[in-house]
Order: structure tokens, then sequence, then C-alpha cells
């Protein structure tokens, strides 16, 4: 970028990552801003290119209106950053997303642009990683949720039970239909007990469970179970997807693993 730019662009990334951690549900962090330490040697680079980089990224944290610390020492060897350490829900904290102001590689890869005045500028350069690490932050996302996501964010979204196997027919046809409107849906069509199928879901975190049999057939509705709130009942089943889709738009979040540090995976808690 131009370093005309520098300042909306770093609000524009900041911006980014509040939207990703907020569409998430993790709200529990920390802003800290990674500043050199003047007494290593670890880093490259002009004084002056240190103190200007250093200073915008104060200026535009403050112009943010967030609380931040500044911290010596955290700043990557090219560059000063900012950090969004995150508390997971046993209480570790964990850095995510991160925005880096770099003067330096630009330099040292020799880059260059036309300006207007069709002169030669050197750009600089923004390191920027809304999720930071991918694998932390799957690992974080996991243990947030327990492994119960959102409806809008888990693998299946809905499983289609039949009560009996002569019903799987019409467990198809609404698999079909969930699948058709763009939910990701199973129909378990195995030879087994219902509440064996209804208990394996449970477990398996499954968000929302369609059981079928002839009341719903012929009625061309669902008996809704929902992880969080149990039993709805039967629900005519073009309502019952608009619901769906109304909750997957918003992005809902109902529940999130509240586990301490003491208690082990089997007795985690959520709250809604």
């Amino acid at each position: 970028i131009t370093p005309e730019q520098i300042e909306a662009e770093l609000h524009a990334n900041i911006e980014l990552v509040l939207f990703v951690l907020k569409s998430l549900g993790l709200d529990d962090y920390r802003v800290r801003v990674g500043l050199r330490d003047p007494q290593s040697d670890k880093y490259v680079g002009s004084e002056d290119d240190w103190k200007e980089a250093e200073q915008t990224l104060l200026r535009v944290v403050q112009g943010s209106g967030m609380n931040f610390t500044a911290e010596p020492g955290e700043a990557a060897f090219y560059g000063p950053k900012i950090d969004f350490v995150v508390r997971d829900c046993i209480g570790r904290e964990w850095q995510l997303g991160t925005v880096q102001l770099d003067y330096n590689l630009p330099k040292r890869f020799d880059l260059s642009y036309t300006g207007k005045d069709n002169q030669q500028h050197r750009p600089v350069m923004i390191h920027r990683a809304p999720f930071g690490s991918m694998e932390r932050f799957m690992g974080i996302l996991i243990e947030h949720f327990a492994g119960a996501f959102p409806l809008w964010l888990a693998p299946e979204q809905v499983r289609v039970i039949p009560v009996r196997d002569r019903f799987n027919d019409y467990a198809r046809q609404v698999e079909a239909t969930l699948k058709s409107r763009g939910f990701r849906a199973s129909a378990d069509l195995r030879h087994e007990d219902m509440r064996y199928k209804i208990r394996e879901a449970q477990l398996e975190k499954v968000p929302c469970m369609f059981v079928v049999g002839e009341k719903e057939m012929i009625s061309n509705s669902v008996a809704v179970r929902d992880r969080v709130e149990g039993d709805l009942g039967a629900v005519p089943l073009e309502e019952m997807i608009g619901r769906l889709q109304t909750e997957v738009a918003e992005r809902r979040i109902r529940e999130v693993s509240k586990a301490s540090a003491a208690m082990a995976d089997s007795t985690a808690r959520f709250s809604d």
C-alpha cells in the first residue's frame, strides 16, 4: 500500500478481525500492541522506520477507541503489530487475529510502485491474519463451543430420523428438501431403534433432529428436537425450514462452553 493508505487500511483490517471475533462469540479478548524492545538486536530496519510504524499503530488503536496494552518486546522482527489475545473457556490466553505494519521488508525485497507523479516510491506492507494460526484457531473454536457448534457453523446441521423403516422414503424426501435449500443434512436410515438414533445424534451434538412418522408424513411436517431447547413438537416442514434459514442468516449463537480449568470435558457447562 502507499503511505497515504496506511491508516485507512489498518482500520479496515482491525474491523475485519473484530467481525470474525464477534461472529463467533469470542468476546473475551484483549488488544495488545507489540512494540520493539530497544535492548534487543533481533529487529531489522532503521530507528526512524520503527518510530514511524509504532506511532502509527498506536494512533490507529487509540482512534479506534479500543482498550489496549502497549508491550515492548512483542513486535515481529520486521515491525510492530496489533494482536487480539483471546481467553478460552478455561482461562488460557491465545493470540488469534493480528495486524502488522512493516516498513522493512519492502526495502529488503526492493519493492516499488509508480506514483501519480510518475516517480518510483517505496510501498508499505501490512501483514494480516484475521484468524491467526488456522490450526490454533480451530482448536480454540472447538473448545469454545465444546464441539456443540451453532447451527450455521455445524458440519451437520439437521439429521432426519424415521420412527420406523416404512417411513424411510419420507425421511429421504425431507433430507432432499433440506439439501435443496442449502442445509447440511442427513437421514439416519439404519435398522436401529429410534431412541438409539436420537441419543446418538444428541451425543454427536447435531443442532437439530427431525423425527418423522405417519402423522408427519400425512401432514408434511416434522417432529423437531432441538439440541438446546429439546422437543418442540410437530412443525410444518416449510415453516421449520424458514426458522432455520433465519437462524443461519443471523448467525445466532445460543450456547458456548463455560468450563473451568478444574472441570473435565464431560462436565462442561453451557450458557445461552
